[in-house]
């Protein structure tokens, strides 16, 4: 496998953890264009703890999810009073104060001779981890998937327990689900703690992936696309978002010959998918679908 390949699957592999973060809020109706906030705080969170702390990757992994985690429910819980157009607005001001933050940040180290740490506007380099323990692309490419896969396990566990139902249930109709005695704000902000642990794991799985991150690498461009992919691959299932992903990342990208309209197709892509299928390609109705072809085969084989 070339090492194009290998990167292009290692950032589908990342990119993927954002866009399930933007899903979570979209089962509760929320619509954020700011997690690009939290993965940029799980990137800053898990590349110090490697590069300056000398943590082990999973543990500054762990602490990028974790911190991403309180980040978003310190938001969550005065934003999630807000909604609709309002808290899109909101998240999108966060996600820009913590971009600006993150060029005045300035907290650096002297490893082996050398000042490694986050540095402003110039960004946060030397994050080189799996060079100094001899991972490469591929294998850190199967990391990535490793741990993408455990987090859809988790979601298909979420989706079928009391949980996901509530999710589920609160996007539909919010007033309803309090009406049944649902706890509403507490379910959504446990939903932006979920979200935010996403975009931080993702985050700091990205800030290993490439060495080097910079404020400008987590603009709003990465927040609405975080949110298109859920759009474009449906609001049915958590595999949905990862199809939003592959179809930009994996299919426009790869096609040389329309690779430098790729920003114009996606955008036709998500307002046409809007109109002619408002919950994504995989909605609840085809995954139901799915689901019931499933059930008469599984028994014949």
């Amino acid at each position: 496998m070339n090492d194009y390949l290998i990167g292009v699957l290692s950032n589908i592999g990342v990119i993927s953890f954002i866009a399930l973060s933007a899903y979570v809020l979209l089962l509760t109706g929320e619509i954020s264009f700011g997690q690009q906030a939290f993965f940029a705080i799980g990137a800053y969170a898990a590349g110090v703890a490697t590069a300056l702390w000398g943590w082990p990757l999973a543990m500054a992994i762990l602490l990028g999810a974790a911190i991403g985690a309180a980040a978003a429910v310190l938001v969550g819980v005065p934003t999630l009073r807000l909604h609709g157009l309002y808290f899109a607005i909101a998240t999108l001001a966060f996600a820009e104060m913590v971009r600006i933050l993150f060029e005045l940040f300035r907290y650096q180290v002297l490893v082996d001779g050398e000042w490694v740490g986050p540095n402003g506007a110039d960004g946060f380099r030397n994050i080189r981890y799996i060079f100094e323990n001899d991972i490469d692309s591929f294998h850190f490419m199967l990391l990535i998937y490793a741990v993408l896969v455990a987090t859809l396990v988790g979601f298909m566990l979420l989706e079928r327990s009391r949980f996901g139902v509530i999710f589920r249930m609160i996007g539909e109709d919010e007033t309803l689900a309090g009406l049944q005695g649902i706890s509403v704000a507490r379910h959504k902000v446990l939903a932006a703690g979920i979200a935010g642990a996403l975009a931080g794991l993702g985050g700091g799985l990205y800030a290993h992936l490439t060495t080097y991150v910079e404020p400008r690498n987590f603009d709003v461009m990465l927040g609405v696309h975080s949110l298109a992919y859920g759009l474009i691959g449906g609001l049915g299932t958590a595999f949905g978002p990862l199809l939003g992903v592959l179809i930009d990342i994996g299919l426009l990208e790869a096609i040389r010959a329309v690779a430098g309209y790729r920003m114009i197709i996606f955008g036709g892509l998500v307002a046409l998918l809007l109109i002619v299928r408002p919950r994504g390609l995989l909605d609840e109705t085809v995954v139901h679908r799915i689901s019931q072809a499933w059930r008469l085969i599984a028994p014949r084989t």
